[in-house]
């Protein structure tokens, strides 16, 4: 599980203000929403490589606000693969074990069982400058995976890679968090990756959670204008504009009086 309860912090001027947010055991979250609507940062938040002013997170049941970010059983897949370039694959696998003081067997199992399943076996050995942008994704999810992580966090996991290799991982992406039961938020802005993944989503904007529960539930009663347009809803399928709200709120310009935004 991962649950989020009056977290606030503010970046230079920006805010971010989640009052509520709950992905469900083993269950895959989403946070979707524009670019530049707080996802990021409140991934980091969950990661610990950002501290709130106030608020908590809990991670697997345990209040982990205070915890460094090595406590807290995480795996981290970014936009970039970010691998070392002077390692090999195999390397790069190896390089979250080694510093957790693996043995050297169970480095090699766990290795050699992560890449039999996400058909690395044939690139263990290639220096990382040389993979494609999927081939360089999947190392590092599957390095993300070695350390066995209770929460897995995906930070625009599929933003730089290729159309088929896309394709690739969202399968691989679904396949592995159902038969390792993790619990994962992946933040994009496509609605495709959305309806692809989410058991759980949450709609963001401008550092507000707007609407959350299964994308089935959001589109079939939004909650407000901006979620029914962000998930792309027939204008016959959105509800009234809050009081005192004006479409100047529904295009991110002034504040909502209605309470929206």
């Amino acid at each position: 599980m991962i649950a989020i309860a009056g977290l606030h912090a503010r970046i230079g001027t920006f805010e971010l203000e989640v009052d509520d947010l709950c992905v469900p055991a083993g269950r895959y979250g989403v946070l979707l929403g524009p670019s530049g609507a707080g996802k990021s940062l409140l991934l980091k938040a969950v990661a610990g490589l950002l501290r709130p002013d106030c608020g908590r997170i809990f991670l697997a049941g345990e209040d982990a606000t205070a915890l460094p970010p090595e406590r807290r059983s995480l795996g981290l897949v970014f936009q970039e693969a970010s691998l070392f370039p002077h390692l090999t694959v195999r390397a790069n696998l190896a390089y979250g074990l080694v510093a957790r003081r693996l043995g050297a067997a169970e480095c090699a199992r766990r290795i050699d069982s992560l890449a039999d399943r996400m058909g690395l076996g044939p690139i263990l050995d290639r220096p990382t400058p040389a993979l494609s942008g999927g081939e360089a994704q999947k190392v590092a999810l599957a390095r993300a995976l070695a350390t066995e992580p209770r929460v897995l966090l995906l930070d625009e996991p599929l933003s730089q890679v290729d159309q088929d290799a896309r394709a690739d991982l969202v399968e691989l992406l679904r396949a592995l968090q159902r038969e390792r039961g993790l619990t994962c938020l992946h933040v994009t802005h496509s609605r495709d990756e959305a309806l692809a993944l989410a058991d759980h989503c949450a709609i963001m904007f401008r550092g507000k959670v707007l609407q959350q529960g299964s994308l089935d539930s959001l589109r079939a009663r939004p909650l407000c204008p901006l979620v029914a347009r962000f998930l792309a809803l027939p204008p016959a399928a959105h509800p009234p504009l809050p009081t005192g709200c004006s479409e100047a709120c529904l295009s991110g310009h002034g504040a909502c009086p209605g309470g929206q935004t």
